[in-house]
């Protein structure tokens, strides 16, 4: 028994590539839901953010399980597995990469409040599902328990700090201070919410909220004293508007070129930034050609946050042996589990010989 991970993030695929393996919970039930057709994987978690897809995992053998990973990840994306995107970490430090990952070690912005209610998630849709047992059952008890270790012990979430947060520093190096400005937000899930909590926060002007489904537009904006607008008619809102954030979750296009192209010219001469937290993309790239127009996707905000990072450096050096420590505590039980099965074997020939 060895446990394994195999994925990608945005250290090591760009957001083209993190695009085409980025999972609803839908399609991550209905592939776990087949996970008995590949006998080398007994126990799996999908992990699917829009910066992370990890697939943890228990293999009679890394080696032999590793081309089986890969397959069960194409037949899911419908997409060939370029290993230069991927890493692949066994027992030690796939456990140490899952304690970072929940500790939000790993994640764009460190100490990022999301990343342990998507681990807490995938693993609970895993378990619901009845792909993970004893082995992965343990392993994110305890990374769940790690998380928040480290929030309750360290000071690196004291801020509160996400890549919805980060969106909104990038609007203010650009505009300045935001009290004169208008805010169209596209989706109103919980990307949205905190990016509206942020622009409002920060003294925004308006806030524009639209999408695809109306009722949940008007909730959000009535919260944030704002204005709701139909999915379907937001370009026109567009005109009024000087940031559009947009994080739908749409698996295509929701701004296109031809869109803005004509967008423009009403706006006769103010510029518009355009921010896309969104994976898949929302906004076709091309949009990026147009004059007047300022177009950032998410891989854009790592400039935004690295000021971010170094002033958690310090902080993140005590979560370190925060994880050290537990990652030692539980090699230790792991070790014991890996020979209980003996144990129980040598228990039973000694009760028969007695």
């Amino acid at each position: 028994m060895q446990l394994v991970v195999l994925g990608l993030n945005h250290k090591t695929a760009s957001v083209d590539v993190r695009e085409c393996f980025t999972f609803s919970e839908d399609k991550i039930k209905t592939a776990l839901n087949h996970l008995h057709e590949y006998e080398e994987i007994s126990e799996c978690v999908l992990l699917s953010t829009c910066n992370r897809t990890e697939m943890y995992a228990v293999v009679d053998d890394a080696e032999d399980g590793f081309p089986v990973m890969q397959q069960f990840l194409q037949r899911i994306s419908e997409s060939t597995l370029d290993m230069e995107d991927f890493f692949f970490y066994v027992e030690e430090d796939c456990i140490e990469h899952l304690f970072r990952v929940s500790a939000s070690l790993d994640s764009l912005i460190i100490g990022e409040g999301q990343i342990l209610s998507q681990v807490k998630k995938a693993y609970s849709v895993a378990r619901d599902v009845g792909t993970t047992s004893t082995v992965l059952n343990t392993l994110f008890n305890r990374a769940i328990a790690v998380g928040k270790k480290v929030r309750s012990e360290t000071r690196i979430a004291h801020s509160a700090v996400s890549v919805s947060y980060a969106a909104v520093e990038l609007a203010k190096n650009v505009f300045g201070n935001l009290s004169a400005s208008n805010v169209l937000l596209l989706g109103a899930g919980q990307m949205g919410e905190l990016t509206a909590k942020h622009l409002v926060g920060n003294g925004v002007k308006t806030v524009i909220v639209s999408n695809r489904k109306y009722e949940r537009a008007v909730e959000l904006a009535e919260q944030f004293r704002g204005v709701a607008v139909p999915f379907e008619s937001f370009m026109k809102s567009a005109v009024d508007a000087d940031i559009i954030i947009t994080s739908t979750g749409a698996p295509h296009y929701v701004i296109r070129a031809w869109d803005v192209a004509h967008l423009m010219p009403k706006r006769q001469g103010r510029p518009i930034i355009i921010i896309d937290i969104a994976v898949p993309r929302d906004v076709e790239p091309e949009v990026s050609a147009i004059a007047g127009v300022r177009l950032y996707n998410i891989d854009d905000l790592e400039a935004v946050v690295e000021s971010n990072v170094r002033l958690r450096e310090q902080e993140a050096e005590l979560a370190e042996e925060i994880i050290k420590k537990e990652l030692e505590e539980l090699m230790i039980k792991f070790r014991y589990l890996s020979l209980r099965p003996v144990m129980a074997r040598l228990t039973d020939k000694a009760e028969k010989i007695r």
